[in-house]
């Protein structure tokens, strides 16, 4: 027989009793079915489906342009909104819609030399009241404050989309969206 001391003696104890606190169950063997939440049953009876713990009720994804480009590609922006520091995220993805295996993104960098490589660096967003043309953010090393390691995009699969502007004064509640070898789109300014 083993001799158990202080501390080791009560740490040992508390195992067993956690351990077979577990094994408890039916005694018929079936394991028990989990209980239902009365919180998860609405009052009318109608089914519903919960919401996962730590979020709120979700939010739809709203289109503020759908936007077509070459061999199939399209461009859906779902949010352009200005953020506390004076700048404005646009936010979407593409999506390959067309019949070829993939394709190359290398347009989209825009015709600047810089340090994004294969990049969205070459959208840009137009005031058109302001008369003026935003260019992509670059972080200190000149990189784009933008989606990059886009080399291609495979049929069918779908990438998401970002880049951050300065933003146009709080006045202006459109600008014109412009990415090379897609169509311009006008989208509406949150915030």
């Amino acid at each position: 027989m083993v001799k158990v001391r202080g501390g080791a003696a009560v740490a040992v104890a508390a195992v067993l009793t956690l351990g077979l606190a577990g094994c408890g169950g039916g005694d018929d063997g079936k394991p028990e079915e989990p209980k239902k939440s009365a919180e998860a049953k609405p009052q009318n009876g109608a089914s519903q489906t919960p919401v996962p713990s730590g979020s709120t009720s979700p939010e739809p994804t709203q289109v503020l342009a759908t936007v077509n480009g070459e061999a199939g590609m399209t461009l859906v922006i779902n949010k352009a909104a200005r953020d506390g520091g004076g700048f404005l995220t646009v936010e979407g993805q593409f999506k390959n819609n067309g019949s070829a295996p993939y394709v190359n993104t290398a347009p989209w960098r825009g015709n600047e030399l810089n340090a994004s490589g294969v990049s969205v660096a070459g959208v840009t967003l137009v005031d058109k009241l302001g008369k003026k043309r935003y260019y992509v953010l670059r972080d200190t090393d000149g990189r784009c404050l933008c989606t990059t390691g886009l080399n291609i995009i495979e049929t069918g699969q779908t990438v998401p989309f970002f880049a951050q502007f300065p933003a146009p004064p709080n006045t202006t509640a459109e600008v014109e969206l412009s990415l090379p070898t897609f169509a311009t789109a006008t989208i509406k300014i949150s915030g």
